[in-house]
């Protein structure tokens, strides 16, 4: 497995040896022990799975501590435009983001530590998103941050996506008070 950094601090980009063939493909998207092996130990204890419709944006979603969620997140089919912003207080890129392309192609996955708000826009009609969680799901303590926030500037390439009205109403990210 190949394990890049990012300009973000612990978010890593994860590329696994892929092994293919007439038949088809097979990788490990994880190995506890090769995790182990590049510094990255974490316990997985819930995993979710998400499909979209070309179009669709979710996020920046985060849960609040003690509730703060690990995530090693990847695209079973389609693809997606994968965004991160740091929410570290004490982070020197506290509020930076950094986005990434994730396909059913080249089958890279993204570790983001807790501390990042996530979101992604979907890049094909029925895309399949994988995320392996290293805390469970807990409504008290989830929030999100408005996903076209001006402050932030993320480059999403697109004007009008698909949201929920959770995402349509979240807060705007000088307003956000951060707990990480």
């Amino acid at each position: 497995m190949n394990v890049i950094n990012t300009p973000l601090e612990g978010l890593l980009i994860l590329e696994p040896k892929v092994f293919e063939d007439d038949r088809g493909y097979f990788y490990e998207s994880y190995n506890k022990a090769l995790f182990h092996s590049h510094g990255l130990d974490m316990e997985f204890i819930q995993d979710n799975q998400s499909m979209s419709q070309k179009g669709v944006l979710r996020g920046l979603h985060f849960q609040n501590p003690p509730f703060a969620q690990g995530k090693l997140v990847r695209v079973i089919r389609g693809a997606v435009l994968d965004v991160v912003v740091d929410i570290r207080k004490s982070s020197d890129t506290y509020g930076k983001s950094f986005g990434y392309e994730l396909t059913e192609k080249n089958k890279t996955m993204l570790w983001i530590p807790p501390g990042f708000a996530h979101g992604f826009l979907t890049l094909e009609d029925k895309t399949i998103f994988s995320y392996k969680c290293t805390q469970v799901y807990n409504k008290q303590s989830e929030d999100a941050i408005l996903w076209n926030d001006k402050d932030l500037a993320i480059e999403w390439k697109v004007t009008n996506p698909v949201l929920s009205d959770k995402d349509k109403s979240a807060r705007a990210f000088r307003d956000f008070k951060s707990l990480f």
